[in-house]
């Protein structure tokens, strides 16, 4: 599911995604695109840049893509895989050249840790630092975060007057009503750890348990509950006029998003960290769900949206 540190899909016929994934391969949903040359300092840099399977992975890869090959690579999107541990097997066995992951899912799933650490900046160091034992390097991150979070309608949130997690156990028991998914409601990082965190003690017909997607819907339309569980860059938020709640004591991990390649072939190419860098410093939690939601509200194709985004902020031409 999505971005999370446990995925439904995460061993579905693995070998068999991987065998249509080589660089010089499939090239996914398109081309790399991007415009006019904005220098050459990557020429030579070939190879397929992977997502995941969702809106925010697709734009990310388009967007590398892009502003790689303007830069002289010559390098695809290639959406063609389900599910985070495929993807990662992909960049292992060099079948991606790179791809977009975040510090919770790589500190959790791929390195075996069961703590998150509430810093990200301390939480990207030592996920940077785990996966180069691997032989696996991470671009310095951008600010958005794919984590976990509860969300409520605008209107409902002033008249409640809550803005935090921490204010929900205040709240008259009616009024503590949750829509959240089936996984999230058994794993330690989701409904158990987050009613011990915050002392919500509700019954369990308070709380209705949704597919994700109807989620939001669901917590826009308040009436199976007021808190619903999303996650934090989807463009449904804002387009649904939804508010997120702050995660006062940092229960949730940090799901910051990097770019993640090969060491070797960022040391044949270390141009690569500098070339991405003012794409990075862009992509803030806010500006990636103004994005997603031209994907995922508006119907927008993901590599235009990619597109348009580096010719709006002068990445390319």
């Amino acid at each position: 599911m999505r971005s999370r540190t446990v995925l439904a899909l995460a061993g579905i016929v693995a070998a068999g995604a991987l065998a249509l994934t080589g660089c010089s391969g499939s090239s996914g949903s398109g081309g790399g695109g991007g415009g006019d040359s904005q220098g050459d300092e990557l020429s030579g840099l070939t190879g397929d840049i992977g997502a995941k399977d969702f809106s925010e992975q697709y734009i990310l890869s388009h967007l590398t893509s892009q502003l790689l090959n303007a830069h002289g690579a010559d390098t695809k999107a290639n959406t063609q895989l389900v599910g985070s541990a495929n993807v990662r097997q992909a960049l292992e066995n060099d079948e991606f050249l790179g791809y977009w992951e975040y510090t919770g899912t790589s500190w959790i799933t791929y390195n075996g840790n069961t703590t998150p650490i509430p810093d990200a900046q301390e939480q990207f160091d030592a996920v940077k630092k785990a996966d180069a034992e691997k032989g696996i390097a991470w671009i310095d991150p951008a600010e958005l975060n794919n984590t976990y979070a509860f969300a409520i309608r605008s209107d409902k949130a002033k008249e409640l007057g809550v803005t935090k997690l921490s204010d929900i156990a205040k709240l008259p028991e009616s009024e503590q009503t949750f829509c959240i998914e089936s996984e999230f409601s058994t794993r330690d990082d989701g409904w158990p750890g987050l009613k011990a965190a915050y002392g919500i003690t509700v019954p369990d017909s308070n709380v209705s348990l949704l597919d994700t997607g109807v989620i939001y819907t669901a917590t826009q339309k308040g009436d199976d509950c007021n808190f619903g569980e999303v996650f934090q860059t989807d463009g449904r938020i804002s387009a649904l006029d939804l508010t997120v709640m702050q995660d006062d004591k940092k229960f949730f991990p940090v799901y910051q998003g990097a770019f993640t390649l090969k060491q070797s072939t960022l040391d044949e190419y270390p141009a690569i960290a500098d070339v991405l860098k003012p794409l990075s410093d862009l992509l803030t939690t806010e500006t990636m769900q103004q994005l997603n939601a031209k994907a995922d509200v508006d119907g927008e194709d993901p590599e235009d949206i990619a597109t348009d985004f580096l010719k709006e902020n002068g990445l390319i031409d």
